[in-house]
């Protein structure tokens, strides 16, 4: 057998048992109290690698099971760094770990969050919360997290001195509530627990429940898609519009948050932009927010139009369609061909001077809080959405 036959056999052996291992449906179960800590060599935010052996000055080792779009996570981020400042100077030392599959979440279980749980956005999060203690990534192979049995986000263990386990479930009462202020907190389960560790007493209760998102295993990378699938199966509809049509969109006399973005095919921002506008409109659909694109072509062009937004998958989405049908309208998309450009203008944005690609982010009742000529920073839009729902309380 030729070495490039063995050679190809063998690889495509490891990927298939990469894909067994992906599939394969994991079963989480807590590391045993008095178990002895199971070590680790992870990649940091910062680019360097950490094992227990890095906390070794550190009395007691505080490993926090978290990541970025979980919204129990989010809302302990302040928290658990004001912890891990604290407590430093005391011996304890705060490690957090993401352990979810990136590949492994659908796009809608980022409808809280700014950032996904790839090792890139991790850095972002970290950057932006300027969290003082190590951020790992375990994503990929999720060895550790298997090893601790981590169920949820966020989920802690706590090692002793000898690096035994003393204490695992969650950090505190507050899951989404992101106040700093202990007092609104029921209960400092974790804190109140080191006090009784440095006091050199025993915990009463070591084992707590665990509050938060699932941990996402690779296996569930199928149910990822599995909804992919299900876009792409969605009809796509484009409709002519005029001017009335569009000033109605622009009062936008619902309550949802609606992007309106206005682009051509012709324009290669507008086209290179569109992933990510697709992408945001995913994430956050389910909080009622909707995108409302109006192609500024001629109308012999209605086909390619119709064509591009097919292949970008763009039907209206299933938990926008309700509140679509109730307006009166059968689609999302819309081409306006006419002549008065200078009125499309006034109509969609006094404060437009005229240039595509054009997003705007229209609140209820017609308030712009967002607008962007050219092509739009996906990050910069998540985060105008995001601080709505949280000044808003949307759900």
């Amino acid at each position: 057998m030729k070495i490039s036959n063995l050679l190809s056999i063998l690889a495509c052996s490891v990927s298939l048992l990469a894909m067994s291992a992906a599939a394969e449906q994991f079963k989480p179960t807590p590391l045993a109290i008095g178990s002895a800590a199971p070590n680790f060599n992870l990649k940091g935010v910062d680019d360097k690698n950490y094992s227990l052996e890095s906390f070794e000055k550190d009395d007691y080792v505080v490993l926090v099971f978290t990541s970025n779009h979980c919204p129990d996570a989010i809302g302990a981020w302040g928290r658990l760094n004001d912890f891990a400042k604290e407590y430093k100077s005391k011996g304890v030392a705060v490690v957090a770990i993401s352990s979810n599959d990136p590949l492994a979440l659908r796009l809608e279980e980022y409808r809280y969050s700014i950032y996904g749980d790839s090792f890139e956005e991790m850095k972002l999060e970290s950057n932006e919360r300027q969290l003082v203690f190590p951020y790992l990534y375990d994503g990929d192979t999720q060895v550790v997290a298997k090893a601790y049995g981590a169920m949820a986000t966020p989920h802690v263990f706590i090692l002793d001195k000898e690096r035994k386990l003393v204490y695992q479930g969650h950090f505190d009462s507050g899951r989404r509530n992101q106040t700093t202020d202990l007092a609104k907190i029921e209960k400092n389960t974790v804190r109140d627990n080191i006090d009784t560790l440095l006091a050199g007493g025993t915990l009463s209760e070591p084992t707590t429940r665990v509050h938060g998102c699932s941990t996402k295993w690779s296996y569930k990378r199928d149910t990822v898609k599995e909804k992919e699938a299900m876009w792409q199966a969605l009809p796509v509809e484009v409709e002519m519009t005029d001017l009335s049509t569009i000033k109605e969109l622009v009062a936008n006399k619902t309550q949802k948050l609606r992007i309106i973005n206005v682009w051509s095919i012709y324009c290669p921002p507008c086209v290179a932009e569109f992933p990510d506008l697709v992408d945001t409109y995913r994430r956050y659909d389910m909080r009622g927010v909707e995108l409302i694109t109006i192609a500024l072509d001629e109308a012999q062009d209605a086909g390619e139009v119709k064509k591009f937004l097919t292949e970008q998958a763009l039907p209206v989405s299933p938990y926008n369609k309700k509140s679509v049908i109730a307006e009166g309208r059968t689609t999302n998309n819309y081409q306006y061909a006419g002549d008065d450009l200078d009125e499309f203008c006034e109509i969609i944005d006094p404060k437009w001077l005229g240039p595509i690609p054009y997003t705007l982010v229209v609140a209820p009742g017609g308030e712009v809080i967002f607008r962007h000529q050219n092509e739009i920073d996906p990050i910069e839009l998540r985060k105008v959405i995001i601080k709505y729902m949280m000044d808003n309380k949307v759900k």
